[in-house]
């Protein structure tokens, strides 16, 4: 039988480009091998040298995961999803099958009342879910925290909107007034989260980030002006929140989050929205969420595509459920190395804020066991669903099982330099510099993406993509240096190794930093090495 295969845009590059691809198979595993034989770069990826499908892959059938049923049997019109865990979201530098909810019924978060009220009576239902009687809706917000505040005439002409919903009315609003959000990362995703909570009336807003305003970021974190280019992201996140809601309490966190620091940093907060843009700091701060039991609403941005989700790991699945581990460090594009759509960041933000806005006000259906998966190029968007995995370290059957503080995520993401590895020789950008003005017999090989070389072509250089290596090392002479080049210096260092792993034994560097340290260095004399 044949299926459509649809595949993710961070794989693409080792599907000759193609999103959607065809192969045959009566169940998910020979899909799964005969893709892997079509294309052989994107079976490295979605398999471990053992065989095994990778952890940072999730395999969908419909809106079904299968990674622990890959026997499951195929029927007529299925469609079959890779999607690989995604960093992408702050475009700042390194900061560091449950019971879907929609098949409980669900009342309000308050009932309608007159604008101008300001108490109101205890209601038995206030806060509750029907359904399955474990509260899976109901507010993060507490009914004393909310009668503990009022609106005053300006805040009800303000938020009249609100007010005139239903779902949210006075309750749910003295509910945002109440509440208190830490947003980490103020970049793509972080940008629009921040500017949809200030103008929702969130009481408190912490803001987390410890990176300055680069003119690059400027082209979809909309938070951030011209003017404010080498200012803290704090600072003009800050002043952006005061224009538009001055009366909000906003909390400047201008440090990197550690597993030093994250229990302090999150613990006064109701809600944790996950901005970042490197899988360290994702899985630190799923981690120390559900420790503490804060949901953590979570989105992640990749050229043209999505993903969203709340993990909260007393109401559902989470963050390691979904990937129970990231990939090695270069295997796949991060959206530094990709790019994104200046609106997808916008797009994807404000489902974000809706999330913690309705984890605030109670009621609605939050994205707790499910991932919302957006294609914006293609018009596409699906909701698949999640479920927790008994052998999750986190939330399993087990319980918490790791400390926060003590757990090393350096090794968890790759960043780790293994000991039965040997190290890998860097060499500087200056010192290229100096062996290409020399006129040095050198090979330098490109690993970078075709539209990565596009924007910033390196002189002298051949391109092997990191999946041909292995077959094409006979281009390479063992008995020349052979430095390797990627943006950031972290896929070139996967390079080395993987020819390493082949057999190759020639003199191999790693230039570090990539691409980007060399842009005033190798680039400003180009014209005179052409």
């Amino acid at each position: 039988m044949s299926v459509r295969v649809y595949v993710a845009a961070t794989l693409r590059s080792f599907a000759n480009r193609h999103n959607e691809i065809t192969a045959e198979g009566r169940v998910v595993s020979q899909v799964l091998t005969n893709v892997r034989d079509e294309y052989p770069e994107l079976g490295q990826v979605l398999f471990d040298e053992g065989g095994d499908l990778r952890e940072f892959i999730s395999v969908y059938c419909n809106d079904r995961c299968v990674n622990d049923d890959l026997t499951y049997v195929l029927s007529e019109g299925d469609v079959i999803t890779l999607i690989p865990a995604m960093a992408g979201g702050s475009g700042s530098r390194e900061q560091t099958e449950a019971a879907s909810p929609a098949d409980s019924a669900v009342t309000g978060a308050g009932d309608h009342a007159d604008a101008s009220e300001q108490t109101e009576a205890a209601s038995p239902t206030d806060s509750a879910v029907t359904g399955a009687g474990d509260h899976a809706n109901a507010s993060v917000i507490s009914d004393d925290r909310r009668k503990a505040v009022a609106l005053d005439d300006a805040e009800t002409e303000r938020y009249n909107k609100h007010l005139m919903l239903r779902e949210v009315g006075v309750k749910g609003q003295k509910r945002i007034k109440a509440a208190r959000v830490l947003v980490i990362g103020l970049g793509t995703l972080g940008a629009p989260v921040v500017q949809y909570l200030a103008a929702a009336g969130v009481g408190t807003i912490g803001i987390a980030d410890h990176d300055k305003v680069s003119v690059e970021n400027l082209q979809g974190q909309v938070i951030h002006g011209t003017r404010d280019v080498k200012r803290p992201k704090t600072a003009s996140a800050r002043d952006a929140i005061r224009a538009i809601n001055p009366k909000l309490n906003v909390v400047v966190i201008d440090e990197a989050i550690t597993p030093d620091n994250v229990m302090d940093l999150i613990t006064d907060y109701d809600v944790v929205a996950d901005c970042t843009d490197n899988y360290k700091a994702r899985y630190l701060i799923n981690d120390a969420c559900a420790e503490l039991g804060i949901p953590d609403v979570y989105a992640s941005v990749y050229q043209f595509e999505a993903q969203i989700s709340v993990f909260d790991a007393t109401r559902g699945p989470c963050l390691r459920c979904l990937y129970p581990a990231p990939p090695p460090a270069g295997l796949v594009p991060t959206c530094a190395e990709g790019g994104t759509l200046s609106p997808l960041g916008g797009a994807a933000g404000s489902i974000q804020a809706a999330e913690v806005l309705k984890l605030i006000i109670g009621g609605g259906t939050p994205l707790i066991g499910r991932l919302e998966y957006l294609d914006l190029w293609n018009s596409t968007g699906r909701v698949l669903k999640m479920r927790k995995r008994d052998n999750c370290p986190i939330c399993g059957a087990g319980g918490h099982l790791l400390d926060v503080s003590e757990y090393d995520y350096d090794e968890l993401c790759g960043l780790r330099e293994s000991k039965e590895e040997a190290a890998v020789e860097g060499i500087e950008a200056d010192e290229l510099a100096a062996r290409i003005e020399r006129g040095d017999d050198i090979t330098i090989v490109d690993v970078r993406e075709p539209h990565e070389r596009a924007i910033r072509k390196f002189p002298g250089a051949i391109v092997i993509p990191i999946g041909q290596l292995a077959r094409r090392q006979k281009e390479l002479d063992p008995a020349k240096d052979t430095i390797f080049i990627c943006r950031e210096g972290k896929r070139s260092i996967l390079a080395i190794n993987t020819l390493r792993e082949a057999g190759y034994a020639g003199p191999m560097y790693n230039l570090r930093g990539g691409v980007e340290s060399a842009k005033n260095i190798i680039f400003s004399n180009e014209g005179a090495w052409l």
